[in-house]
């Protein structure tokens, strides 16, 4: 679900009681599209995200920091110029418009106080943030939008800033019953689109929302809808915006499966049936059902060149395997010869001279067979060629099986890296997973060679429930680390059987594991392979002391003879991740 009026309205409720009053004391722009503001106020930081990223547009309050790019963007630079260390008068929402605008009063270069607003439109790929004065002169803004892009509204410097034209929508907050009535008479379409298409910030989930209130069924058309029926409809409508006028806002999140899949900041009743948690900060209900979508979505985009390079190395490779598979299959043949040749040298003295075929008795198997001949040659001359052609093939099949083998490797290495970029959280893994290709010629090392630099990327720190630590890699390096630096001989290690995955150890501290502790560790070890997806996966475990690394063997590889197996669902609610 997309942040709709009702829940801006939320978030400017609780950023308004937090930081109005508050001074400005860092502005960071870690992302083209995305902003961190620190406002002190109440002799405490408050945190402020705002992104305008076009798939994902947010905003929320946070306890996380974000560390600063090494240079400033201008736009950056430019807000520190007008913010910076103005006081925040207030937080703003023109109606139910998916629009929040800060309000701020600095001091310019003069000494004058002056008046700035900074305006989040919270509109899809149409989101912004745009710095505007006090006479509503667009100042600057995170994305430029000129005429060539946008002939209906040019976001640019020098222009005067007005919110876009949500084709004709009515103001829920003002709307009177008898435009209400008309609006929906008006239209031939199911009664709940009627409403959202009618009224600003309105989504379908609230439409929907409204129809059950109001026991009228959503799918009822909505021009014919009796007077008693819409004067209902009207009143229960009237309840939703009076708890929105009096900001008795009630965050709420709807899951599905174990899912969550809705959420929204007024009680949804219509799924009476399915779970749901209400939550006391709708900042909070945002960054856990969107931050983690964010991060994945930003770090997928900055690995999409490492992903080509994977995938085309994995096409290769897999035709370069199928052409080795195809060839090793033409060298079966190859006893066929053998036996050609030894039928010759047991029969052949039988034979008359420029014979085409010998008719004999294989007695590897008594029955019988026929050997085909070149008259031209001698019945040795016959054997030696069968020979040869056999040994020419068995050296071509053991070459083959070496080829294969290194070839398979390659695959699975390059699997193996392609399940680590699903799981990249961060900058660092993304460098950490670039060394790996680098050190194996996936990509070409950039800059000076010589000794590598170290990222700051570390395995995953879980805290099972009964207070065993479990360690996570999220790539091979870091696999090779858990497996064989922090695992010790009495330690359990983890794997999905058969299938890339994070190498996932459980500390056993020389104490007993109870069943417990081996379930959410093959929990763990489900939920960070290639099988996430999936009901259920079959997950190795096993001491560490049973672990070998194969000399010569790739980052993360490792064999074992003794083991025990499990299912477990890759699902890891309820484990608790250690604090940083």
């Amino acid at each position: 679900m997309a942040l709709d009026g009702i829940t801006i309205a939320n978030i400017r409720s609780e950023v308004n009681a937090a930081i109005t009053g508050g001074h400005i004391a860092k502005i960071i722009q870690p992302e083209p599209d995305e902003l961190l503001i620190t406002v002190k106020n109440n002799s405490r930081n408050h945190r402020l995200l705002l992104s305008a990223n076009a798939s994902l547009p947010l905003v929320y309050l946070t306890d996380s920091n974000i560390q600063a790019p090494m240079t400033a963007p201008n736009f950056c630079m430019l807000l520190r110029k007008h913010m910076a260390g103005g006081k925040v008068t207030g937080v703003l929402q023109p109606g139910l418009e998916r629009v929040l605008m800060l309000a701020v009063e600095h001091r310019n270069e003069m000494g004058d106080l002056k008046t700035v607003r900074l305006v989040i439109e919270l509109m899809g790929k149409h989101s912004n943030i745009i710095l505007i004065d006090d006479t509503d002169v667009i100042i600057d803004s995170i994305k430029r939008v000129p005429f060539h892009i946008s002939s209906v509204r040019e976001v640019l410097p020098g222009r005067t800033y007005f919110i876009p034209q949500t084709m004709g929508k009515q103001d829920p907050l003002s709307v009177t019953y008898d435009d209400f009535c008309r609006a929906l008479s008006s239209r031939e379409m199911p009664l709940y689109k009627a409403v959202y298409t009618t009224l600003t910030g309105i989504s379908p989930v609230m439409a929907e929302e409204l129809c059950y209130r109001a026991g009228i069924d959503s799918d009822h058309p909505s021009n014919t809808l009796e007077e008693a029926s819409r004067l209902h409809l009207f009143n229960i409508f009237s309840q939703m915006m009076e708890d929105i006028r009096t900001e008795q806002f009630s965050p709420c999140m709807i899951f599905k499966d174990k899912e969550a899949f809705e959420f929204a900041s007024l009680p949804l009743t219509q799924y009476a049936s399915l779970r749901c948690e209400t939550w006391e900060s709708v900042s909070a209900l945002i960054r856990s059902f969107y931050a983690e979508k964010d991060l994945r979505g930003r770090i997928r985009q900055r690995s999409a060149d490492l992903r080509r390079v994977i995938q085309t190395a994995l096409e290769r490779n897999g035709r370069t395997l199928a052409l080795q598979e195809k060839q090793m299959h033409d060298t079966e043949k190859r006893d066929k010869y053998r036996i050609w040749g030894e039928m010759i040298n047991t029969y052949g003295y039988s034979l008359a001279e420029g014979a085409s075929s010998l008719e004999c008795i294989n007695y590897y198997t008594n029955e019988p067979i026929t050997v085909p001949l070149d008259p031209q040659l001698s019945v040795r001359e016959n054997s030696v060629r069968y020979f040869e052609r056999y040994n020419k093939l068995k050296r071509t099949a053991e070459a083959l099986a070496e080829r294969i083998k290194g070839t398979e490797a390659d695959v699975e290495h390059l699997e193996s890296i392609a399940a680590a970029l699903d799981i990249a959280r961060d900058e660092n893994d993304l460098a950490q997973i670039r060394t790996e290709m680098e050190d194996y010629g996936y990509i070409r090392r950039k800059g000076p060679t010589g000794k590598k630099k170290q990222t700051a990327s570390s395995p995953l720190h879980y805290i099972s429930s009964d207070g065993f630590d479990i360690y996570v890699g999220k790539n091979n390096y870091q696999n090779e680390e858990v497996s064989f630096k922090i695992a010790q001989g009495n330690d359990w290690w983890f794997h999905a059987k058969g299938i890339p995955g994070s190498h996932v150890v459980i500390k056993s501290g020389g104490r007993e594991l109870p069943d417990r502790a081996f379930e959410e560790a093959g929990r763990l070890a489900a939920y960070y392979s290639k099988g996430r997806q999936a009901p259920k996966v079959e997950i190795d475990y096993t001491q560490k002391k049973n672990l070998r690394k194969p000399g010569g063997a790739r980052p993360g590889f490792v064999v074992y003879y003794t083991n025990y197996s499990l299912m477990a669902e890759p699902d890891i609610t309820g484990i608790s991740e250690a604090a940083n």
